[in-house]
Formats: structure tokens, C-alpha cells, sequence
């Protein structure tokens, strides 16, 4: 299995304060969708940091391969809506998970 850690990044810096109605959907469907990915143990962790700068998002999940995390990252709702984009970096093969 490989590790990989996600940040996730809104539209613009105010985007946790200001967003539309209609992002605020798109974003309860998002956290449904990574709250499954962890139920399933794919999504190790995930959730907001409340960055000074701005909030944005953090995930480490576990895959086969990155291919299988594009697929998530594809399939999520607030990529297709275009709401987030994901910053994707691979962690070391001594990555210790405790649960």
C-alpha cells in the first residue's frame, strides 16, 4: 500500500466564511464522500486546517497505487464541481499508521 497526503485547495482564501449556497452543497457531499473513505480505511485522516491564511484541506489516504488515488480525487464531489483542487504529495515507504 502507498500513502499519500492531500491538501486540498479552495477557490480562494475566504472560500470556509463566504461560500455560495450552492458550494456549501457541494462541500456536505464532500465530507459524505471522504466520511466513506474512512469508514473503509482509505481515508486515514482528513478535515479542515484553520490555516491563518485561510482554511484549506488535508487528507492522508492509502491506495494500491496513485492511480487508485486519482480515481478518488476524481470522483469526488468537489473536484467534479470544481470547487477544490488537490495538492498530492507521496509519503515515505516508513510511514508508521497506528490504530
Amino acid at each position: 500500500m502507498k500513502r499519500f497526503l492531500l491538501r486540498a485547495v479552495p477557490p480562494r482564501p475566504t472560500f470556509a466564511e463566504d461560500m455560495t449556497e450552492a458550494e456549501r452543497e457541494v462541500m456536505q457531499e464532500h465530507v459524505l464522500y471522504w466520511t466513506g473513505l474512512a469508514d473503509r480505511g482509505t481515508a486515514i485522516v482528513f478535515g479542515p486546517v484553520l490555516d491563518p491564511k485561510g482554511t484549506w484541506g488535508v487528507a492522508i489516504v492509502q491506495v494500491e497505487d496513485e492511480a487508485e488515488l486519482r480515481a478518488i480525487l476524481t470522483n469526488d464531489p468537489a473536484a467534479k464541481a470544481g470547487v477544490l483542487t488537490n495538492d498530492i504529495y507521496p509519503m515515505g515507504p516508513n510511514t508508521v499508521v497506528r490504530k
